[in-house]
């Protein structure tokens, strides 16, 4: 048994947050189809939330289809919620996406229907809109690629550091529900090919990369301002110059 349940604990933010309360000598294990925990199926969900109070959920579907990503965000949502309703989960700490309401992204389409679930579920909660990862930006190239040119939309990002994100969530998880949502961002603003393009080049990646009309974001169009955070956004430490120079 174990005070923090991280769903999707063994991904690139889970592990993070796994280790980082780990750290300060907290109990907390990690939830994910590996760990033998399935949302879709609710197979080792009642025997993983067993004793826990928080639950810290920074999973994605494996599959990228919109009809696999929508019955992620649906059942397993549902099934998630429900157990932690009948385990007394006291906080249930959701990281979702800055954006995700503003466009028809299908990946993002889920997530908006996801935090629905858990603002109606009636377990005590908190939903953190984090802005794109630093890491992420290789993802984001592969998927607008064609021929070696990698075309994306003319909009703004403000990203952030992974491992910001990580601190920040255990901050969260170890204090009280606050039933609201909040933005999280980089402290740069910059277009989303420039994000693209400068990660790349740090890892040796020449590709070109540019921005375009008929550049596509996980199949779907985007428009400028999409992916900005609000203006109340929490602004995290690490500039994308500083993790740059980390990572070349």
């Amino acid at each position: 048994m174990a005070e923090f349940v991280v769903v999707g604990g063994t991904g690139q933010i889970g592990a993070k947050t796994v280790t980082r309360l780990r750290e300060r000598g907290r109990e907390a294990v990690a939830a994910s189809p590996s760990t033998g925990v399935d949302l879709l199926t609710s197979a080792g969900l009642d025997a993983a939330l067993d004793g826990a109070s928080v639950v810290i959920d920074v999973s994605k579907p494996r599959a990228t289809n919109p009809d696999a990503v929508r019955e992620y965000f649906t059942t397993g949502m549902a099934n998630l919620l429900r157990a932690e309703r009948e385990h007394g989960i006291r906080h249930h700490l959701a990281l979702s996406i800055v954006g995700s309401d503003r466009h028809d992204v299908p990946f993002y389409t889920g997530k908006v229907a996801g935090e629905r679930a858990v603002r109606a579920s009636g377990v005590p909660f908190t939903i953190v809109h984090a802005t794109q990862f630093f890491e992420f930006a290789p993802t984001i190239a592969a998927q607008a690629e064609a021929d070696g040119v990698v075309t994306l939309p003319n909009a703004l990002v403000q990203p952030c550091a992974g491992a910001d994100v990580a601190d920040l969530l255990v901050e969260l998880a170890l204090g009280s529900a606050v039933n609201t949502d909040l933005d999280i961002a980089g402290p740069d603003r910059m277009p989303l090919a420039e994000f693209v393009s400068r990660a790349l080049r740090a890892e040796g990646d020449q590709r070109v990369v540019h921005a375009g009309p008929t550049g596509v974001y996980f199949g779907g169009g985007l428009k400028r301002e999409a992916l900005i955070p609000g203006p109340h956004a929490r602004i995290l430490p690490t500039s994308f110059g500083e993790w740059l120079l980390a990572h070349s």
